[in-house]
């Protein structure tokens, strides 16, 4: 199909870094959009989209009327709440009773029942109700991000956390939005993706230590890394005023970098981009200090 013939594809989470990011892109492709989500007035104006909502993922009702008249929905992982497998249901459902016929869920790299991290398991259940659903479908695993270590810093610029000498393959928001509007923009009735799981990674797996001392490196400012204990780790974020989901969340984090959950590295960036995956050093954006959800 031409860029101007391509069918509607509707986008959740683009209030986010992630979300926001695909919506632009395929914006620039001519693509037609329903852009989903809570807060509408807080999503983006984009040439040929449409702002639908309020529509809370937990809300079927909701959700298929703003889904309506879409294609291809592509589904950015929500929040933990404790129930995200149910909210991720809810939202496919709905979507199949308005027509949609193919659903790119964006999942992370090392899902699995038993992963370290507790994300991660979340992700793989709604990969398994997604693989029963009957509905087409890709799995675009996206690697952690490579600005999370700098949101994670201190006001000193201190990364801390329960990890040493465990790797991870970082990957920029920018590489995983091209890959995954590569895969929406193929819109014919069958593809090699339907019922794929591609991984999408950075082009090589850091310690936290290498990230950071790169990431400092990249932006002129001092951060570093500091190992912890687990008993540490727990002490500071219990101090910080976390809660104990956010605290158990985080350290799991850590602990599946430090067990090498997460260091597997991919060509897909390369295959999808035709363009080498974006070493951390090279980065478009750095967040600020304390700012990755779950800090504060």
């Amino acid at each position: 199909m031409s860029e101007e013939n391509h069918a509607t594809v509707a986008v959740t989470g683009v209030t986010g870094a992630l979300g926001g990011r695909i919506a632009a892109r395929l914006a620039e492709h001519g693509v037609p959009q329903l852009l989903v989500g809570r807060s509408p007035d807080r999503m983006p104006e984009l040439p040929g989209a449409q702002r639908r909502g309020p529509a809370a993922y937990g809300d079927a009702p909701a959700m298929r009327e703003a889904l309506e008249g879409a294609s291809t929905l592509i589904l950015v992982s929500g929040y933990r709440t404790g129930r995200r497998l149910e909210e991720h249901a809810t939202v496919v459902e709905a979507a199949m009773s308005v027509g949609v016929d193919r659903v790119l869920y964006v999942s992370l790299v090392g899902a699995s029942p038993v992963a370290t991290y507790l994300n991660a398991r979340d992700q793989w259940a709604t990969e398994q109700f997604l693989a029963g659903a009957g509905v087409r479908h890709t799995v675009l695993r996206a690697g952690w991000y490579s600005s999370t270590p700098a949101a994670l810093a201190d006001e000193e610029f201190v990364v801390s956390g329960p990890a040493s000498t465990g790797r991870a393959a970082f990957v920029t928001h920018e590489d995983i939005t091209e890959v995954i509007t590569a895969v929406a923009l193929d819109d014919r009735p069958r593809c090699e993706h339907d019922g794929a799981i591609l991984e999408i990674t950075g082009p090589e797996a850091l310690t936290l230590d290498e990230a950071v001392t790169r990431i400092a490196a990249a932006t002129g400012r001092p951060y570093r890394f500091e190992t912890e204990t687990l008993e540490e780790a727990f002490a500071r974020r219990w101090r910080l005023g976390m809660s104990g989901v956010q605290i158990e969340t985080w350290i799991s984090w850590y602990q599946a970098i430090e067990r090498g959950e997460i260091s597997t590295v991919t060509d897909v960036v390369p295959r999808f981009t035709g363009a080498p995956a974006t070493p951390i050093s090279d980065a478009a954006w750095w967040p600020e200090p304390r700012t990755a959800r779950g800090v504060r």
